[in-house]
């Protein structure tokens, strides 16, 4: 007769509540994770269809599918064996008080890369990443940032609290360096004669092959911190219908991940994955692509760990 500890342990299998079942702490600044995973339930910067504040949990839930590989291909190690992770779980904030949410990521954040954590975002909308910026140059100083997007997110238009205005604002805070940035997947208007930062749009991205557009990034980031940020609809919604601001001709899953594992090397001080809109996905693959796009963020922090 089997013995009860010859069963396997099946709280890994059941109720799995965090990023590719890994434990929640919300004391994570206390623990001794190396990277944190926190959601962001935040969508009241939308300009286009609402939804994103979904996002996190539908994230969660595909990242599931991703954690029975013992390691991820085409990698050759297993993410945990090189690096702790912990789910901190949703940045709670008061219903529709977008001043009190910005301030409330700021000083978490803060807290975080005080504490030598580094940390994948998972949102929400794109307004998310200002705040996180905000506190993480307090730490890392200038940064350079490299966006996948279809939208620059750079527009004079709009409030302050607006998912298409944070990379406007956030060189006039001295948050990123534009001559050291680089947006990739642009496919909508923006002034391309004075426009500060690198651009490669979708059109051409398509017909580049990933190792160039990776020796791109190279080239403009250099030695600078990197701040990832990735708008899930940099991928044509063929492969990402689950957002709020779709826009046809967009880049293939394959592509994205091929160039975020050519990231190894890069100094990446942080991340964020934002805009999966569930109610619009169908059969999850919007948010599977964004878990999976999260999963291969999580392996180049790791090889990096690794290389050190």
């Amino acid at each position: 007769m089997a013995t009860i500890a010859s069963y396997p342990d099946y709280s890994l299998y059941s109720n799995a509540f965090g990023f590719l079942r890994q434990p929640l702490n919300f004391q994570p600044q206390q623990s001794d994770a190396n990277i944190v995973i926190t959601g962001l339930p935040f969508d009241l910067a939308t300009s286009g269809r609402s939804g994103s504040r979904m996002g996190p949990g539908a994230i969660r839930q595909a990242s599931i599918q991703l954690a029975w590989e013992e390691c991820r291909w085409p990698w050759q190690f297993a993410l945990t064996d090189r690096v702790k992770i912990a789910d901190a779980g949703d940045l709670v904030f008061d219903t529709g008080d977008a001043a009190l949410f910005t301030q409330r990521l700021e000083a978490y954040s803060d807290s975080l890369a005080a504490a030598g954590k580094t940390q994948l975002s998972l949102g929400g909308d794109h307004y998310v990443t200002l705040p996180l910026l905000r506190a993480h140059h307090r730490h890392y100083g200038p940064m350079a940032l490299v966006h996948f997007d279809a939208h620059t997110d750079t527009y004079s238009q709009g409030s302050l609290y607006d998912h298409g205005t944070m990379f406007y604002h956030a060189p006039k805070e001295g948050l990123i360096v534009p001559e050291h940035s680089i947006q990739i997947g642009i496919r909508t208007h923006y002034p391309i004669a004075n426009h500060p930062f690198q651009v490669i749009d979708a059109a051409t991205a398509n017909e580049m092959n990933a190792t160039d557009i990776s020796r791109a990034i190279r080239a403009r980031v250099g030695q600078l911190p990197v701040y990832l940020s990735f708008d899930i609809d940099c991928l044509d919604p063929a492969y990402a219908p689950g957002t709020g601001t779709p826009v046809c001709g967009g880049m293939t899953t394959d592509k994205i991940l091929k160039i975020i594992r050519s990231l190894v090397g890069i100094t990446i001080v942080g991340m964020d994955i934002v805009e999966v809109a569930p109610s619009y996905d169908q059969s999850e693959i919007t948010a599977l692509a964004a878990a999976t796009i999260g999963c291969e963020m999580l392996y180049v922090i790791a090889a990096n760990r690794l290389a050190q």
